[in-house]
């Protein structure tokens, strides 16, 4: 049975170990960075403490909150402690020794994935690990705590050498936690109160809670969001993002400075990273923005504030319609919390359309980045779709390099009669320029918009028109080109007759033949109107989805059954005539069937399909052994 003050230890799980021995010996660089973590913690746990406060009384606490740093040059310690809301013991075991609580594991994967010790040094903050970077400085760390309701404190202590002890403790008289580190030798500098200020200063500028050494008050700043845009610099948007994000000298793409006063009063600041981290391989975003009210945080990780896919997305709101003590709960329901979401949305996405057109090449940079994420409104908010379609941004047969297009632009740069938009489909921007498809559009100098990420085929496919005009595919059969009548009936006989000419003799039993060949493979052979030079291509059924969206389905479902595919041949090709040439006699038969097999085959790999590998092969040996031996079943 333990008796009282007795020391428990306890082993940290194995990845904690990897990352204390990873701070305490690899990232000797921006050790000031541990610093900046611990404050932010001292500001959480304040945060925590107002926030239970607000909403079990309903009015906001008299209490002095703050931080406070205490440098001993002879002991070589530094002391930062908070009034926050403290920890029980249960609590100290759970977030400061349990990997599920701070995300070490994912941050160590991306620390050895960094090029630099600097880099990995930023990703501190993003995955909560903060706590730890205290080894960074200290060879031993201890952690004074108590709770309002507990008797007594908690002491954890740990040298970072793979284990910890928690002991019970009285030494903490008052509410809060305290940090003692006691700092490896050379670095003194972090007893220094100049040293400490400029820390605190360069990082921990706009903690909402006042923080002294020395009982002087260093982060005066004031909160800027609330302050007129015209009077706040780009120092000082700066600054406050650096707070927010925890992005050492990161500068954002853009920053949006909002105010409003009717219906509802709310100020915001939001801000666009440099960097998509999800594009990264970093995963799914998780943060949210700060909510405040009146000036007061409510929540720092609020993520109903903006749609999904705006998660990118930085900042903080502060309303003087929210309630002080409203709950996570009533947040959902409020009604002005809605508006306020439905208000905020509009102007990103107006001040993105802004940027649209008057920046091209700072928007192209931040579509880049952030366009997988943002074309998701299409799909998810109907409301904001024709603004979200705006914003969306291709490559396109008549951009140069990797520039990007508009629906707009390609509207506008539209042939006369013509009614859909076009795009194509494929795995890289190689593959697409071979398509049989294009070739019509080449010879028609028709824009094409190019897609080589399944996912915008599929936002498309949603999207269905822009502006009245139907989207289509390339390789669709409901493909409708300006300058030709899609109702053959409608001809006058005198176009038929001149239509009827550019046949081949013999063409006909060459589609009935290839037919035959195809059974069962294909579901229709029929004369293409849509190629100039390629023999042959494979197009798509009437409402079925594209050949690239279909191969991404079979690629991830393997049960997913791919649909029939219609096989357009044209006429005028040089090998096509030659067949029907020999059609003649029926000799020749099995021969131009087998033609039909291998065109078919071709047209498979040309969609980034699979033929089967071992017909094709041994019909291209039986082929070339013909050739080789100078021998041949062709009867001319």
């Amino acid at each position: 049975m333990k008796t009282q003050n007795e020391k428990e230890n306890y082993t940290f799980e194995a990845e904690i170990g990897q990352l204390l021995h990873l701070l305490s010996h690899s990232l000797y660089q921006n050790r000031e960075i541990a610093i900046r973590e611990l404050v932010s913690n001292a500001s959480d746990a304040l945060d925590k403490y107002r926030y239970v406060t607000l909403t079990s009384s309903g009015s906001a606490t008299a209490d002095d909150l703050r931080i406070t740093l205490e440098a001993d040059k002879e002991k070589k310690t530094l002391v930062i402690r908070d009034n926050g809301i403290g920890m029980t013991r249960d609590e100290l075991v759970s977030n400061l020794g349990t990997i599920a609580r701070s995300g070490s594991k994912e941050f160590i994967k991306k620390a050895a994935q960094s090029e630099s010790s600097e880099d990995a040094v930023s990703l501190i903050g993003q995955f909560g690990v903060g706590f730890y970077s205290a080894f960074m400085l200290a060879e031993r760390v201890e952690v004074r705590t108590r709770t309002q309701d507990d008797d007594h404190g908690w002491l954890w202590e740990s040298r970072g050498d793979g284990s910890y002890a928690v002991t019970e403790s009285d030494e903490i008289k008052e509410r809060g936690t305290e940090i003692t580190l006691h700092l490896k030798d050379g670095l003194d500098e972090f007893t220094e109160p100049v040293r400490l200020k400029f820390i605190l200063k360069k990082y921990s500028a706009f903690v909402p809670h006042p923080i002294y050494v020395d009982d002087e008050h260093v982060n005066d700043q004031k909160p800027i969001w609330l302050e007129p845009r015209s009077s706040v610099t780009e120092e000082q948007y700066q600054g406050f993002y650096e707070h927010l994000t925890h992005f050492p000298g990161q500068k954002p793409l853009w920053h949006l400075h909002l105010s409003a006063d009717s219906p509802f009063q709310f100020h915001s600041i939001l801000y666009c990273p440099e960097s998509n981290l999800e594009k990264m391989g970093f995963g799914r975003n998780d943060h949210g923005l700060h909510l405040c009210a009146r000036r007061i945080l409510v929540q720092n990780d609020n993520r109903e504030l903006l749609p999904e896919y705006l998660r990118f997305l930085r900042g903080i709101v502060d309303s003087a319609d929210l309630p002080l003590n409203v709950s996570r709960e009533a947040l959902q329901d409020n009604t002005v919390f809605r508006k306020m979401k439905k208000v905020i949305t509009k102007k990103v996405l107006d001040f993105l359309d802004s940027i649209s057109s008057d920046d091209a090449d700072q928007y192209a940079k931040f579509y880049r980045e952030f366009g997988p994420v943002l074309r998701e409104g299409i799909s998810s908010d109907y409301d904001n779709r024709d603004r979200i379609a705006k914003l969306l941004r291709f490559q396109s047969t008549k951009a140069s390099g990797d520039a990007l297009v508009s629906l707009a632009d390609y509207v506008e740069r539209m042939a006369e009669g013509q009614e859909q938009i076009y795009f194509v489909t494929g795995t890289d921007l190689q593959a697409i320029q071979r398509d049989p498809n294009l070739e019509v559009f080449r010879d028609r100098d028709l824009e094409v918009l190019i897609l080589t990420d399944p996912a915008d085929e599929f936002v498309l496919s949603n999207l269905g028109k822009y502006e009245d005009h139907d989207l289509a595919a390339v390789d669709s059969a409901e493909l409708k080109l300006p300058g030709r009548k899609e109702d053959s009936d409608s001809e006058s006989d005198d176009k038929k007759s001149e239509s009827e000419t550019e046949i081949p003799t013999g063409f006909d039993k060459v589609l009935k033949l290839f037919s035959d060949a195809l059974e069962g493979s294909v579901k229709e052979v029929r004369r293409s109107e849509r190629l100039k030079d390629s023999a042959c291509s494979l197009v798509n059924a009437q409402g079925s989805m594209s050949t690239t969206m279909q191969r991404v389905l079979r690629m991830n479902s393997p049960e997913f059954e791919m649909g029939q595919m219609i096989l357009e041949i044209n006429p005028n090709a040089p090998l096509v005539t030659r067949l029907c040439e020999l059609s003649v006699n029926s000799d020749n038969d099995d021969f131009i069937r087998n033609c039909g097999r291998q065109l078919h085959a071709n047209a498979l790999v040309l969609a980034g399909l699979a033929p089967d590998g071992n017909d094709m092969a041994q019909r291209v040996q039986e082929f070339m052994i013909e050739l080789a031996g100078g021998r041949s079943s062709i009867v001319t």
